[in-house]
């Protein structure tokens, strides 16, 4: 399975891959390098989504794409909560290059209000979460239609998180399978 890598200059987004630093839920870094990959489909998903975006005016910042399976493993020894990250024995939608997590971005780039950061492990990231903010809800709703739209599918525990219909029929993939040098 070929993994393409989603760049600024290629799909107009902004890349903030957290998982390469600090800013995230573990405070270390994972990954060795910034990079966003994903399969084919999934590539293309996102350019359409990317479309629907622009015709609104917004933008897209990534979090992370491809996820090796490593990186699975490190994130789920640290944090093993089958609510929020997926077991490595069935294997992450984000190990078949089949998922994406992402929010919204004006055109200046801010980042659309949601209601909590990316990776909060919390109700509050919930889909239909209604003790945050009416913007923040019309927010979600605004990323959910387009990323729906675009053919993806959510995750109703987290609001960033979209990934393939049956991402199951892409095999997961290591850092060295996959030859994206990112571990």
């Amino acid at each position: 399975m070929n993994l393409i890598e989603i760049s600024p200059d290629q799909y107009d987004v902004e890349i903030d891959i957290r998982y390469a630093s600090n800013n995230n839920f573990t405070e270390n870094p994972i990954y060795k390098r910034a990079a966003c990959f994903l399969n084919e489909e999934a590539a293309e998903n996102l350019a359409t989504a990317i479309s629907i975006a622009a015709a609104t005016g917004l933008r897209f910042k990534l979090f992370d794409g491809f996820r090796p399976t490593e990186a699975v493993q490190a994130l789920w020894d640290h944090t093993p909560d089958p609510l929020y990250l997926s077991p490595p024995s069935s294997g992450s939608p984000h190990s078949r290059g089949a998922a994406i997590d992402l929010t919204l971005i004006s055109g200046d780039g801010q980042e659309l209000e949601m209601g909590t950061g990316f990776d909060a492990m919390t109700p509050l990231s919930h889909h239909g979460a209604l003790e945050i903010s009416n913007e923040a809800q019309k927010n979600r709703a605004l990323l959910l239609g387009i990323m729906t739209s675009a053919g993806w599918d959510f995750y109703r525990n987290e609001w960033w998180h979209y990934q393939l219909f049956r991402p199951r029929r892409y095999p997961t993939l290591s850092d060295r399978a996959a030859d994206t040098a990112m571990m």
